[in-house]
């Protein structure tokens, strides 16, 4: 049963890597999955037994809405990269095979009850009409398709081909090199020549820009040529935990200029400095809800109002407890940030907006 708590949006889960690379029955509690993996004695990667993120805690918490991800990298070399465990695909067209394995899952449990995917007005407008109606009922779960880096779109053929499956938001970029745009550990590079295309082919559909994971070159090479909204998902800011993974108030300000929203990620590392991954303990830092507060504070003094923040936690990331603030258990415990920015002086209206409100508006935009 969902809960009667505010409703929430969160703009970034990577649940098909979680079910399909992680090997993670989501329709599960996520009690039982610690279970599960503890008693198989699961080592593989760093969450094994640790994870957040199940679909009935989602319902616990109220999270109406999801944008969650495809994954699908391409590296030549085909090691993972010592940041992420994820391995590249040797070639665009085995990417895309394995994006379309991940979309078969979001379809499955599509079938099962468990979730059901938003992709224009009209299915937002049923969704939330139906999430609020029936409080006492396992209701589905409601995501909106991204890719969480471009590599698995073959050509611009394969765009249309994913717009016409319901993607509605694409990063370009992941974790180093892309085919499309430098990621995460590259910086001094920006987009390639397939970038600038697919940017200029997104121009002619209603798909967001996600530049979460951009270098900083290649942010504002996109900012050049795509003309439509833009978003970052799970983006903090730089200026309270520096690294190029964040935005400087530069980068935050021509966000907010363009009406887009910055979803808070609730990954330690990017919430306190020098947090060394497998190493620190939240709770030694003291890394609780309230560091990401912080940033949400930071972007408001920025854009003077609660308008262009949300959730975009990431709390499926590869990371579990060990890398999530002590005081949450599942993410359910969203919800707690209520009492939270309450205390710290922010208003009914601004607690909606940052719950759900800017994410719908935004979405509300793009497919107007």
């Amino acid at each position: 049963m969902k809960s009667k708590h505010t409703l929430i949006v969160d703009a970034h889960l990577d649940l098909a890597t979680n079910a399909m690379t992680l090997n993670r029955d989501l329709t599960l509690p996520v009690q039982a999955i610690r279970e599960k993996e503890i008693e198989l004695g699961w080592d593989d990667y760093q969450d094994r037994g640790k994870g957040t993120v199940a679909l009935p805690e989602l319902r616990d918490g109220n999270v109406a809405l999801v944008f969650t991800t495809i994954i699908s990298r391409v590296d030549q070399i085909g090691k993972p990269l010592k940041t992420m465990s994820l391995p590249g695909w040797h070639s665009p067209a085995q990417a895309y095979a394995n994006g379309q394995a991940q979309l078969a899952w979001y379809r499955a449990v599509e079938e099962l009850g468990e979730m059901v995917q938003i992709y224009d007005l009209g299915s937002l407008d049923r969704h939330l009409d139906h999430w609020q109606q029936y409080e006492d009922q396992k209701v589905p779960v409601g995501y909106i398709l991204a890719l969480e880096g471009a590599d698995s779109i073959v050509d611009l053929d394969y765009l249309h081909r994913y717009y016409e499956q319901g993607l509605r938001s694409i990063g370009l970029s992941h974790y180093g090199p892309g085919r499309y745009a430098a990621g995460t550990h590259s910086d001094g590079s920006g987009l390639t020549q397939l970038g600038r295309e697919l940017l200029r082919e997104m121009n002619q559909l209603d798909i967001l820009l996600d530049l979460t994971h951009l270098t900083d070159k290649g942010f504002y090479e996109a900012l050049e040529i795509f003309e439509g909204l833009v978003l970052a998902s799970h983006q903090n800011c730089r200026t309270l935990v520096p690294g190029e993974r964040q935005f400087t108030d530069d980068q935050i300000r021509l966000v907010i200029e363009r009406g887009g929203v910055l979803g808070g990620a609730l990954d330690t590392w990017m919430l306190h400095p020098g947090f060394h991954m497998n190493k620190d303990h939240p709770k030694d830092l003291g890394i609780n809800l309230e560091k990401l507060v912080d940033h949400f504070d930071h972007i408001c003094q920025i854009a003077g109002n609660s308008l262009h923040i949300g959730f975009g936690s990431d709390l499926d990331g590869l990371f579990g407890l060990e890398q999530t603030p002590y005081d949450m258990d599942t993410i359910a415990d969203i919800q707690k940030f209520s009492t939270i920015l309450e205390s710290r002086g922010y208003s009914e209206s601004d607690i909606e907006n940052i719950f759900h409100k800017n994410w719908i508006r935004l979405v509300t935009r793009a497919w107007s």
